[in-house]
Parts: C-alpha cells; structure tokens; sequence
C-alpha cells in the first residue's frame, strides 16, 4: 500500500509540473491520492449487498440481515485499516479532506450498523426460528438444486414456530415501540425470504411446484399475522398520538440530533440553531414592514401579502410565467457575471407537471434537470385549487425559480457529474445550502425588483427560518405536528394545506431529520465563506462560486478549508463557528 501511494504522489507531482508546465488543468482539480480507494469502497459495498440480499432487492437499506451486516462490517474495517496505513501530511488538500470525510463516513456506516446489531438482539428471542433464512437464502443465492418434499417439510416447520411465537407473544409485556417496530420489520425480512426463494423454484423445479405452493401459501399468512401482531406489541404510551393533523412522525430527540450535527460538520447544539433562526425571522420582519409600508399597508404586512398572494396568474399560464422568471434570472446571473453557466446546462433543463398526490407533500415546485410545476389540477377541490394558486403566485416564485435551476439545483448536478464526481459525500447542507445562498445573494443585489418582489421572497426565508424552528422543536419533542402547521400559517403567512403539505414532507416525505434546517444553515455557511474571500478582494464572485461547483458536494467546513488552506489533522473534528453571536 505505501508502495503504491509512492507512486500515486510521485504520479500527481510529475502531472501537475508538466500540467502548470503546458497551461493545462492540474490533475487534483478533478481527483486526490484517495479516488481509487473510494471508488473501490463503493463498488466492493454494492457488491456484498446486492449478494447478501439475493432477491431482495426491493427491501433495500430495509433488509436487517445479520449475515450481511457482519460481512459489511468487515469491508468497513478493512477499509479503515487501509486508511491507517496512510502518511496523512504527505496527501495534498484534496486527499486530506478526502481522507477527513472518507474516515467520516465509514466511522459512521460503522456505528449504525453496530446499533442495527443491538437492537436485533434486543428483539432476536422473538424470531428463534430466523436461523433457517440462512439455508434456504445459500441455496436461492447460487441457485442449487433443492428437493420438493424436504423444502416442504422445513417450511412446514417453519410455519409451526411462526405460530407458536403468535401464541406465546400473547402472554409477554409489551414492548418498546422501537424494539416492536423492528422485531416486526426482521419477520418481513424473512417473509420476503422466503417468498424470494419459493418465486425462484416455482415453476421451474417440478418436483418443488408439486410440494411446496400450499405451505407456502400458509407460511407466508402466518408470518403476516405475526408481523401484526408485534407491530401491535410496542408500548401504547409510546405511540405518537394523531394531534389532529393526520401526521405521524418519529421525533429522534436531543442526543441524536447532536451526533448528526456532529457527522454534517455543524458545531452548534440545536437551541443555538434556534436562536440563529430566531435572529434571522427578526431581520426579515424589519424588512417585512418596510415592503409592506411601501406597498402602502403600514404595518399589516398580512394585507400586503394577501395582495400578493392574489396576484396569481390564471390555470394553464403557469408554465410560461416561469420560463420568463427564469430567463430573467439567468440574465442577471450573466449581467453580474457572478458564475459560469456552460451553454449545455443553459440548453437541457426540462418542465414537468406535478400530480395532486405529489402535491400533497410537495405543495411548491421542484427543481433540477426538470422543473417540476406544483399547480392545481382539474380534479382538486375549489379550497385546494385557491390555495395552490394563492402559494405559487409569481412574486413567491421569483424568490426560488433561481434555487431550483440556475444557479442553483439544475446547474448543481450538471457540475457534479462533472467535477470530482467521486465523492459521494452527500450533504443537504451543501445541496439546499447553497442553492438557498443564492436567494440570499440575488436579494443583496437586487433582484427584487419591487415591493411586492420583496414580500415573495422574504416569505421564502421566513420559510426557511421557520424550519429550523418548527422541525427542531419537533425531535426535542416540545412541539406536535399541529403546532408546526399553525406556526408556519400564523408566523409566515402560509396557506393552510401549503403549510401541511410542507409538515408532511418534513416529518413523513423520506426526508432525514436535518434536511429542512439545511437550507438556511448552509446557506449562512456559505454567506459566511463569501465574506471570508468575495468581500475582502482575495476571489471575484464568479470564481468563488465556480469553485464551490468545482469541489463537488461535501461539508461546507470541508470547502472552506480547503479555499482557504485551512490546516487539516487525521483526527480533524468540526469547529468552524460561521455564525457569531453579533451576527443578525
């Protein structure tokens, strides 16, 4: 290994002399001395899951198997040791940062699969006859020949215990929810074991499709009532009860929000999160009564907004309001000069329709390669269709059209695949942090154009300040998915179903339980590193910006250190305080 990294600096130092030499980019714009080793992690963990999960596929990050686990476990191991053997000071910048967050990663795949084991056995007395997946998935995995009537009588068996567990659960004391939801998750697992080992043999082994579809068929009922039935057992003062809002969610309190603070490379604890929000909802109040006065409210901003809001162009117009809010977004982009724009990113962005259930969780448009327009549709009700009229109305979309597309989420993953494209350190801090600092910038430069352009996008960033706010005090467990809902129609100014699609997707929409501070949190961070190096003369706009591009997605800590050549340790723990006690 030391042999071969030798030669990889040895490689990299004669590159880039010849590159510097001929005027031609250097190699480390695009690579470090740990590419090869990241990209083999990543292929050799694709590897044992796809084999360790044979026809399960669909079950994805889902499958707890403890087979697959225990041999994950050693691939990460061996990695680190890897890791270890190399001379840290020696790597340039980008493999020392690749090495922090390399290290970063693993260090964490680790511990989650080392609480995955603890709570399988919290709950493995539930599941005693688990030990046979293990046989029928060797066989189903390498397709060796089975005979009917032995499967049959195994099955059989199987189904026995699955029922004597039902009988016996009765009789035991309830669990802890989580215990309970997991134990009935580890039974779906060996369900749809089983149902992948019987779909391979049906039908194609004649003697096993004469013997087993009928036990088959009764096995895999009785592994459904036993999954009901565990799902049932969890504590019922532990259930989050509907608070009327029909969200049900699973809050991850203090501690946990910490250790992922830690891993995203935030070093605050979440009531200073909260406090920062704070401060930044009161600067947008100030600038709230101003576009209001102006607009001629005086301080009842929520008549000037109401106005706004009814500004709405009338159904089938939308797509092409949004065309001409992009086109003069792009030209300002170009007018300032403040980022590269390469002409294919510029030419093979797309539109779409949102659908009325997608609209349930995702109330206003989305962004990337496609600009998906959320925008009633015929079969809505007449509150619902006002409501998604009211949300979506050109002044709100002025402040975001730029976030979703250029220069934010379209011209993104352009660049991403095409600078550094290794690194899967994926981060919303980086990926909604930087496409909402452009909000931020656009609003320092003028882009609002008027008044009632100011409303629209300061109601988007009391948004975001709002969701560090409510999603916080959701995992702290201070406040109900009702209470979320009111505080984003009463302090922002939401229509009540945008206000609930927008909880909905927060607490049950897939997101992780920092996605929605990232906005504004990365964006500060980003807004920050400006200051740093646009506003003291040491890079123009275009070429921070371009270099944010050119790094890929990774912990914004990590991007700062390396424009700045911040000095890095193998040990390296998260410490940049972006936002001071002074600041607004």
């Amino acid at each position: 290994m030391k042999r071969f990294l030798s030669i990889v600096l040895c490689v990299s130092f004669l590159v880039k002399s010849e590159a510097q030499k001929n005027d031609k980019p250097d190699l480390l714009a695009q690579s470090s001395e740990l590419h090869h080793l990241m990209v083999n992690y990543e292929a050799d963990k694709g590897s044992i899951t796809r084999f360790y999960a044979a026809g399960l596929q669909s079950r994805g990050s889902q499958y707890h198997s403890p087979e697959r686990r225990e041999r994950l476990l050693q691939l990460i191991d061996s990695y680190l040791g890897k890791l270890k053997t190399l001379p840290f000071n020696d790597l340039s910048k980008p493999g020392q940062v690749d090495y922090i967050l390399f290290k970063r990663n693993l260090d964490d795949e680790r511990y989650r699969h080392q609480q995955d084991a603890k709570k399988y056995d919290r709950i493995k007395t539930y599941i005693t006859f688990a030990t046979a997946e293990k046989e029928w998935t060797s066989f189903r995995r390498r397709g060796l020949a089975v005979d009917g009537q032995t499967a049959a009588r195994k099955m059989d068996s199987l189904r026995k215990l699955v029922q004597q567990s039902i009988t016996s659960l009765k009789d035991k004391p309830d669990m802890d929810l989580e215990d309970a939801r997991y134990a009935a998750d580890a039974v779906r697992d060996i369900q749809f074991s089983l149902r992948s080992y019987f779909q391979f043999y049906n039908e194609y082994d004649p003697q096993f499709s004469w013997w087993v579809p009928a036990t088959h068929r009764a096995t895999d009922s009785v592994l459904s009532v036993y999954v009901k039935s565990l799902e049932g057992k969890g504590k019922a003062d532990q259930k989050q009860k509907d608070d009327g809002s029909g969200i049900i969610g699973s809050p991850i309190g203090r501690d946990e929000l910490i250790r992922q603070l830690q891993f995203e490379m935030i070093p605050y604890t979440p009531e200073e999160l909260v406090e920062i929000a704070n401060r930044e909802f009161a600067w947008c109040d100030k600038e709230l009564l101003k576009a209001s006065r102006e607009m001629g409210f005086g301080d009842n901003w929520k008549a000037a907004q109401e106005k706004v809001k009814n500004s709405y162009v009338q159904p089938g117009q939308q797509p092409a309001a949004m065309l001409d809010l992009y086109n003069q977004s792009v030209e300002f982009l170009k007018k300032y000069d403040l980022v590269t724009i390469p002409p294919i990113a510029e030419e093979t962005w797309r539109v779409n329709m949102m659908s009325a259930e997608r609209q349930l969780i995702a109330p206003f448009f989305l962004g990337g390669e496609s600009l998906i327009i959320s925008y009633p549709t015929a079969g809505m009700g007449y509150e619902d269709k006002l409501m998604s009229l009211r949300g979506n109305n050109p002044h709100f979309s002025r402040a975001v059209i730029h976030h979703e597309l250029i220069a934010g989420h379209h011209l993104q993953g352009f660049m991403q695949n095409r600078y550094k494209a290794y690194r899967n350190f994926d981060t919303p801090f980086w990926v909604e942090g930087n496409a909402l600092y452009w909000e931020l910038i656009l609003w320092d430069l003028g882009f609002n154009r008027s008044p009632e352009d100011k409303m629209g996008m300061l109601f988007w960033r009391m948004h975001r300040c709002a969701r560090i706010i409510f999603s916080l005090n959701y995992h702290l467990n201070k406040w109900t998915p009702q209470q979320c809902i009111d505080f984003l129609v009463d302090r922002v100014g939401h229509e009540r179903s945008t206000a609930e699609g927008e909880v909905r997707r927060s607490f049950t929409g897939g997101y992780g339980p920092l996605y929605q501070i990232a906005y504004m949190i990365g964006g500060l961070q980003f807004y920050a590193l400006k200051k740093e190096l646009v506003d003291t003369k040491k890079m123009t706009y275009k070429e921070y910006h371009d270099a944010i591009l050119r790094e890929n997605n990774i912990p914004i800590e990590m991007l700062r250190a390396t424009l700045t050549n911040q000095p890095l340790s193998r040990d390296y723990k998260t410490g940049w305080r972006f936002r001071g006690s002074g600041d607004r």
